[in-house]
Parts: C-alpha cells; sequence; structure tokens
C-alpha cells in the first residue's frame, strides 16, 4: 500500500495531466457530434476485428468435429446412393424406398503405403465399428480398397494399389466388364484387363465398379481410360485408367456392408456344387 501511495505522489503531476485529458476528451466528445461519431466507428472497428479473430480461432479449433459431422452425414447419404436402383442417376425424394441392402461405416486412414509391389492402409476402427474383412472401401473420389483383417479398433485393407488385387469393374455406358488389377508401377494408374475386343472404347471413357461384385455397389466411380491395348495373345483389350482419387493423399473413407453377401454367396456355393 505505501508503495502505490509513493508511486502516486511521485508522479502526481503526470496524473493530473492524464485525468484532465481524459476529462476533456470526454466532454469533447460528448459534446460535438463528429468526434463522437468517429469514436463509436473507431471503437466498432477494433472490436469487430477483435471478434472476427476470436471467431476465427473457433472456426479452426472446431475444423476436426465439423469434418467429422459432414463424413457422417456423407455416410448417410451414400447409404441412400448405394441402395438406389442406379446409383448414377440423381436420387428424388419418392425414390428413396428403404435402405437395408448396403451400410456405411465411417473410419479414417491412419497409415497408407503406395511406394511397393503389395500396398495396404490401416483404419482407425473395426471390429467394434461393424468392420469385417471383405467389405470394400470407398471415398467421395471412388474406390480404395478392400477390407483383409480387424481387430477391435483398427482394420487393415489391400489398397487397389496392391498387385493381387482383383476388382470386378465395367465401362460405365455400356455393360461391358474386366477385371481391374494394378501392374505395380504408377500411383496414378490401375489397368482393366479381360475387355472383349466387341466393348467400344474410347479415350476418357468412365470406368465404375460391376454389377457382378458383392464387396462394392455398381456404378462406384473408379476412373477414366487413359490408354486402349489390344493384347495378341488373348485378343483381348487391356484399358490403362486414370484414378479418380489420389492414392497417396487419403483422409476420411467409407466401409460399405453388404446385407445381403452372405445370402447370395450361399446360393452361388450351393449352385456350383450341385453342378461339380
Amino acid at each position: 500500500m505505501q508503495q502505490i501511495v509513493n508511486f502516486i505522489f511521485k508522479n502526481s503531476n503526470k496524473l493530473l495531466f492524464l485525468l484532465l485529458l481524459g476529462i476533456s476528451l470526454v466532454l469533447t466528445i460528448q459534446s460535438h457530434s463528429y468526434h463522437r461519431s468517429k469514436v463509436v466507428t473507431s471503437a466498432n472497428f477494433i472490436s469487430g476485428g477483435v471478434y472476427e479473430q476470436i471467431h476465427s480461432a473457433q472456426e479452426y479449433l472446431n475444423l476436426r468435429t465439423q469434418n467429422e459431422q459432414l463424413a457422417k452425414e456423407n455416410a448417410i447419404l451414400k447409404k441412400m446412393l448405394y441402395n438406389a436402383k442406379d446409383s448414377t442417376a440423381i436420387v428424388v425424394k419418392d425414390s428413396l424406398k428403404g435402405y437395408k441392402g448396403m451400410n456405411t461405416i465411417i473410419a479414417k486412414v491412419i497409415k497408407n503405403s503406395y511406394n511397393v509391389k503389395e500396398n495396404y492402409l490401416t483404419l482407425n476402427a473395426g471390429v467394434k465399428a461393424g468392420i469385417k474383412p471383405d467389405m470394400g472401401v470407398v471415398n467421395s473420389l471412388g474406390i480404395v480398397g478392400i477390407v483383409e483383417h480387424t481387430s477391435n479398433n483398427y482394420a487393415t485393407v489391400i489398397s487397389i494399389l496392391n498387385i493381387k488385387s482383383e476388382i470386378n469393374a465395367r465401362i460405365k455406358k455400356s455393360n461391358h466388364f474386366g477385371t481391374l488389377k494394378w501392374d505395380g508401377k504408377s500411383t496414378g494408374f490401375v489397368q482393366l484387363i479381360d475387355v472383349p475386343r466387341l466393348a467400344n472404347v474410347r479415350k476418357g471413357d468412365t470406368i465404375v465398379t460391376g454389377n457382378e461384385s458383392v464387396t462394392f455397389p455398381p456404378n462406384v466411380n473408379i476412373g477414366v481410360i487413359d490408354k486402349v491395348y489390344t493384347d495378341k495373345e488373348t485378343n483381348y483389350f487391356t484399358l490403362n485408367i486414370r484414378l479418380f482419387n489420389d492414392m497417396t493423399n487419403l483422409g476420411h473413407v467409407y466401409v460399405i456392408e453388404n446385407y445381403e453377401r452372405k445370402e447370395i454367396e450361399a446360393i452361388e456355393a450351393k449352385t456350383e456344387a450341385a453342378n461339380e
């Protein structure tokens, strides 16, 4: 307390000057509308800038929550899309009748290899989230891979950039299909092999998942034809496909569960056994 008193006595002239200056400024502002408006404008500018910075900081801190909410919304939309009769068509309200065939589970890629022949991804979700082996994995741009192994909280995925990967795919404008593989070279391209020569193929045609797959819904995007080769031994086309996905930069993904898979596989196995 004594130090405060000493400070006031030592700086009494300065403090008196600042007090009188403050009083004079207040009186000037109150008695002149021009000065008053300038002060209010300046105060609003300063406070507005402060609030804007605070809001920007809050938005940045909330990005993770917002991304998770968007991922959940996208999962619901994809579930609706994959259960439509034609997932490439625009869905209208009257056509949304029951979505029991497909389900989508949100996960995030926490590890991604793409520089070897047999590439894998690791997801931050597993059995507890409902993920099982052989489920398809996609994102907003197209297919990513197929689940291979699961634990309670994690899953590994065979990337489409894996020389062991084989996925049924077709030319979007027709029903001609082939097997999607990877030659182990470029991360931006895969190959569609065994496409019949009768197929009308052109550079730029879109390639999507086929109707025969129980892993992926039909018509999920894959990429576009970049080059067309003719296999002289088999007389089939081999198509070089430029991927829509950047497989070196993956974040949130959707794991697809086909509720009808077991029934389809059971009846197919029964038919094959009967024909042996």
